[in-house]
């Protein structure tokens, strides 16, 4: 009769864990970017009471057995994570993005030189789904946190087409180079983190689908000042996420990429909307009320189960 003391307070623990994920959900539910998290149930240890066999056909032999066994409750498995894009929430800034599609921004502290395409997991840098963008008093584009955004410097038109270099870097305002506070919006805009040159005044920013941003200035011309780069990765729930909503690829996060957005398979990036969360209230308010039924029928087994105890204790009196 014990065991089933085992089982249960086994389940109440359980049930105690999937709550908690639960609340994380319902708390998170007007969060930037934030992903559901579902807990995942599996049946504990098992004690063999009967050990099976095959059958043996010979004479005197006896048929197959089929194993009899007694479980002890049940365990959290793991705790998983619903990448879904949430819904779109318009802010009216043209520096606030998201990414309609499976792939992160790529957001961090300051690298010198650039980072190769195949080398984000290495490289220190953080991934995010939240594009709450700003500039800052250096020209640098930066998220709500003070990471810079890394993406691909514009190096000049070729072609009658942006040109950017390979190599992600922060992404920065060109030089002014005119009186007036403006510059040549053709020009290349060589990364260099030591240049405290004066930046040309943008009154107003816009970016593509493909995270190309364009600025305009006072006179009304535009600068194309990069194009921001976005993070694929093999395996999502192999992500780490950090306080707050930047993720860390783990050691299951398989191949993370740096790539261009504007297509369907990466994602495009959307300019003036930000990312709700994917937390379905609805789903999440019937999770718990079939939770806590749960926690209450195991609660209900150690009442009878100490119930059966004190009948057997009291048979000699």
């Amino acid at each position: 009769m014990v065991k089933s003391m085992f089982a249960s307070i086994a389940g109440l623990k359980t049930h105690q864990s999937k709550l908690d994920v639960i609340s994380n959900n319902i708390a998170n539910v007007n969060t930037w970017g934030f992903k559901t998290r579902s807990a995942n149930f599996a049946d504990a240890v098992y004690q063999n009471r009967i050990t099976g066999g095959g059958g043996n056909p010979v004479e005197g032999g006896s048929g197959g057995m089929n194993t009899s066994q007694l479980g002890f409750g049940v365990n959290m498995a793991s705790i998983s994570t619903d990448f879904t894009t949430g819904s779109w929430s318009p802010t009216g800034n043209g520096l606030h993005c998201m990414i309609n599609g499976p792939s992160f921004f790529i957001v961090g502290s300051m690298r010198q030189q650039g980072v190769a395409a195949d080398a984000i997991a290495d490289s220190g840098l953080n991934l995010t789904r939240v594009g709450i963008f700003s500039v800052d008093n250096r020209g640098y584009l930066v998220d709500d946190q003070g990471n810079y955004v890394y993406g691909y410097t514009y190096a000049g038109d070729q072609n009658g087409e942006a040109t950017f270099e390979a190599g992600l870097t922060p992404i920065r305002i060109p030089v002014a180079t005119g009186a007036d506070g403006s510059g040549d919006p053709t020009a290349a805009n060589t990364f260099n983190p030591a240049d405290d040159s004066p930046r040309v005044d943008i009154q107003s920013y816009s970016i593509a689908k493909d995270g190309t941003i364009i600025g305009i200035d006072q006179q009304e011309k535009p600068y194309t000042i990069g194009k921001i780069a976005v993070a694929t990765v093999q395996n999502p729930n192999g992500l780490e996420q950090s306080e707050g909503y930047l993720y860390t690829p783990g050691e299951n996060a398989g191949e993370v990429t740096a790539t261009t957005a504007g297509n369907n398979a990466v994602g495009k990036i959307l300019s003036g909307y930000l990312e709700m969360a994917n937390v379905d209230l609805a789903t999440e308010i019937a999770n718990m009320i079939t939770t806590q039924r749960g926690y209450q029928a195991n609660s209900k087994i150690i009442t009878v189960t100490d119930e059966m105890l004190e009948q057997l204790v009291n048979m000699k009196r």
